[in-house]
């Protein structure tokens, strides 16, 4: 019988447990309503603002972000998806639909992910959007968020149009195929049903303090 290395057993049981970890939280379904939509989150401006307050005529998109995941701020090997937010704000206000970004890594509050970074990463990235702490990853856990990053898509009365991710490539936004949420978003603004309305979400594991 062939023998399997220590390293690569190890490799095994991370990749099962982080899927098996992302897999047992179910995220809402199309159609249901933004929950815990009046719930008040701290902005990085210092002002408060809930789903309500963020929506405009057509809707609202929700991005889970953070300021540590390679699959949002990239690394040596990956460009990441968060050189892409400014842009897809742009589709999100040409179509009449609010944006914000929000951080649920609770577990990384007092480094990477404090409220004082948060502020940092968005006058570095000059983020155009919102971008929300999530105190104790609840709005997180209601939407059943599992990535960072996460898509979340709203019509004008706040139910879920699309879930999922942003793209099909996180390492080169010149290697884009296919933009699902880009194209979701113009065709909620036109009033035209989005297909997909579902794609796999990829990303770090949001970290959870409890």
């Amino acid at each position: 019988m062939k023998k399997i290395s220590i390293s690569t057993l190890l490799v095994i049981i991370i990749t099962s447990l982080s899927f098996s970890i992302k897999d047992s939280i179910k995220s809402i379904e199309i159609g249901t309503k933004a929950p815990m939509s009046e719930l008040k989150l701290k902005d990085v401006s210092g002002n408060e603002y809930s789903l309500e307050n963020l929506k405009n005529e057509n809707g609202l998109l929700v991005v889970f972000s953070c300021n540590s995941c390679p699959f949002v701020i990239g690394n040596q090997k990956t460009e990441g998806w968060e050189g892409r937010y400014n842009e897809i704000y742009k589709i999100a206000l040409s179509n009449n639909i609010g944006m914000t970004l929000i951080n649920s890594n609770e577990a990384k509050r007092d480094g990477a992910d404090s409220f004082d970074k948060m502020i940092e990463r968005s006058n570095k990235m000059s983020y155009k959007s919102y971008y929300l702490m999530d105190k104790n990853n609840v709005l997180a856990d209601a939407f059943g968020a599992s990535t960072t990053p996460h898509i979340f898509l709203f019509n004008n009365d706040l139910k879920l149009v699309y879930k999922g991710a942003i793209d099909d490539n996180v390492d080169s936004k010149e290697q884009v195929k296919s933009k699902w949420l880009s194209d979701a978003m113009i065709n909620l603004g036109l009033g035209n049903t989005i297909n997909p309305s579902v794609t796999r979400n990829s990303g770090c594991s949001i970290k959870r303090k409890n």
